[in-house]
């Protein structure tokens, strides 16, 4: 296992990371229009990713479903833009290094041997983000 990922810290230039509960094998393809991972009842136009093991962990540990996280290595097929999500709305610029894309994306590899967050930052993560539902202000711009 390597050590706890490091925010904004980029894995590898120009290496894509997709987080994830999924389980994909090289060659599937990432495409838009599936339930969102993190905002129940809606359905996700986009494709998101990031160049940071930080960010890929996170939607790894907060994705729906009971399985494993898991992280791949992906590829975009099309246009990809910066995450609004995070970028100046909690981010000025980008650091986070995360985008989507509305084209498919292509699975290349599974990335092994992560470490995750403790589980006193997840559940504070997930505290965090239950705050912000019951104030009504957890809105994905998707």
């Amino acid at each position: 296992m390597s050590s706890a990922p490091v925010p904004f810290q980029v894995y590898e230039a120009g290496t894509y990371l997709h987080g994830t509960k999924a389980d994909l094998a090289a060659g599937d393809l990432l495409v838009p229009g599936h339930a969102s991972n993190y905002e129940e009842g809606r359905v996700s136009r986009n494709v998101y990713f990031s160049e940071t093991l930080d960010a890929a962990v996170w939607g790894a540990e907060l994705a729906a479903g009971d399985g494993a996280g898991r992280i791949y290595v992906v590829e975009p097929t099309g246009v990809v833009e910066d995450d609004p999500n995070v970028t100046d709305k909690k981010f000025p610029g980008n650091p986070t290094r995360s985008f989507r894309t509305s084209d498919p994306v292509r699975v290349v590899s599974e990335l092994k041997g992560w470490a995750g967050h403790s589980p006193e930052q997840i559940k504070a993560m997930q505290d965090g983000l239950a705050d912000l539902r019951r104030h009504g202000i957890a809105t994905i711009l998707d």
